[in-house]
């Protein structure tokens, strides 16, 4: 049943979303990628661009911020009243690079509308996060019922590096008794979710040596093992025949299948016509709660440059995703053991230790996931529904150590079509609005 005063939010919404689309447009055209081999002055100045709209929306205490080694991140803030909880809204303002341009139906850096979809990077991961929080806190003319911190980090993309040291900082900057993450996705159009868990990552560089130097194939090929070969033999080791993980001592977990079918999957992962799902079980057990590991670079000569030579050394670059409840160095220590066991016909096999994050899984029972939940069916007619994610999101875990007492939300504007981190990313324009709209009644709703 809507309420007045539900009412009057979703009208408060309605008038201020033809703003923040016209906002959200222009941080697209700052191109803030965090990679550090990209201008990092970009960043600086979508950082100046955040501020300058929460500033402008009415929250009065504004700052940019960064420890020693990190990016530029926003930080506005307004008070709770008297009684009133605080909420912290999280968002990301830096991006992926653009990769090849020539990928891309339009520049990735101009925003362009298509079929209802607002296409740039960033223009979904995750400056329409930034944008959301903007329509809540405009909603309210900048003074929401509850208190308000807006936290947009400036690092995000390359593994938030300095997040610990920031909250550990700006702790009391940012203590909140809710705090919402909007970086995550919903489950399709027209329904949204609560991500509940997330698994974590790490990942590797495997070396495998087999001789002190390159020589001819013809020569020495058929007694001494190449290293290219050995490595690939290495890494077929890492999945059984069906395509489960092989490295023993890792967690797995069971999930709600919900309707996640086959045919679906397919669609929107791009898989081609008569290649197999791998892997055993539920689909979303395969994407949420059981680890994956993937071969994500190699070190090889390129086909138009090699010569009839065995390769003295190889090396490849290995993702692995850690199901969650299971510890991310834990499961490091399983795949360098794995690795240095299997090395084929003696190879020498080294492994270097790259980034690792923990996994989370979150208890979403409660009043204030309650009101989550209601101000999602208000805003979508239709309840949500909780997933897991696949990808990886470190920081939620340091969130909630840092505050621990602090319910965790986390939502997101993204959609099975966003196409995050890749060429055509966008945003379904009519699931934004009711993200914003959700957000709007999560805070009256929190008042309460």
């Amino acid at each position: 049943m809507t309420t007045d005063a539900d009412a009057a939010v979703r009208a408060a919404v309605t008038r201020v979303l033809p703003s923040v689309r016209a906002d959200l447009e222009a941080l697209v055209r700052i191109p803030s990628v965090s990679v550090p081999e990209f201008d990092q002055a970009d960043v600086t100045a979508s950082a100046e661009a955040t501020a300058r709209l929460f500033r402008d929306a009415g929250l009065p205490d504004v700052r940019i911020v960064a420890v020693e080694g990190g990016r530029p991140a926003v930080i506005a803030r307004r008070p709770a009243p008297e009684g009133a909880p605080t909420v912290l809204l999280y968002a990301h303002h830096d991006v992926q690079p653009p990769g090849d341009p020539a990928l891309w139906d339009t520049p990735p850096f101009e925003p362009t509308e298509r079929d209802g979809r607002l296409f740039g990077r960033g223009a979904a991961d995750d400056k329409a996060g930034i944008a959301a929080h903007l329509a809540a806190v405009r909603a309210f003319d900048g003074a929401p019922p509850v208190g308000v911190t807006v936290f947009v980090e400036g690092e995000e993309e390359i593994g938030s590096p300095t997040l610990g040291a920031f909250l550990a900082e700006h702790k009391e900057l940012l203590r909140a008794d809710v705090i919402v993450l909007a970086d995550s996705t919903n489950w399709a159009i027209g329904t949204p979710a609560l991500t509940t868990s997330l698994r974590g990552m790490l990942d590797c560089t495997v070396e495998v040596r087999t001789l002190k130097h390159g020589v001819h194939s013809g020569m020495y090929g058929g007694a001494a093992p190449d290293a290219l070969t050995s490595l690939c033999r290495l890494l077929a080791t890492l999945h059984d025949e069906k395509g489960d993980v092989a490295i023993a001592g890792l967690t797995s977990g069971p999930a709600d299948p919900l309707d996640l079918t086959e045919a679906r999957f397919r669609e929107e992962s791009g898989l081609l016509d008569g290649v197999e799902l791998i892997g055993s079980g539920a689909i979303t057990e395969r994407l949420w709660t059981r680890p994956a590991v993937t071969v994500i670079g190699l070190d090889a000569p390129r086909v138009a440059a090699a010569s009839n030579t065995l390769l003295p050394s190889a090396r490849a670059k290995i993702s692995l995703r850690v199901a969650p409840g299971d510890d991310a160095e834990a499961a490091y220590t399983a795949l360098e053991r794995h690795l240095l066991a299997n090395a084929p016909w003696g190879a020498r096999v080294t492994v270097t230790k790259g980034e690792i994050g923990a996994a989370y899984r979150i208890d979403a029972t409660g009043p204030r996931y309650d009101a989550a939940r209601a101000a999602f069916a208000a805003a979508w007619g239709t309840d949500p529904v909780h997933i897991g994610v696949g990808g990886s999101i470190p920081f939620v875990a340091e969130f909630a150590e840092a505050f621990p007492d602090a319910a965790i939300l986390v939502t997101g504007v993204e959609d099975p079509d966003s196409r995050a981190h890749g060429a055509n990313e966008s945003l379904h324009l009519g699931e934004f609005e009711k993200v914003c709209l959700a957000e709007a009644l999560l805070l009256a709703s929190l008042s309460r």
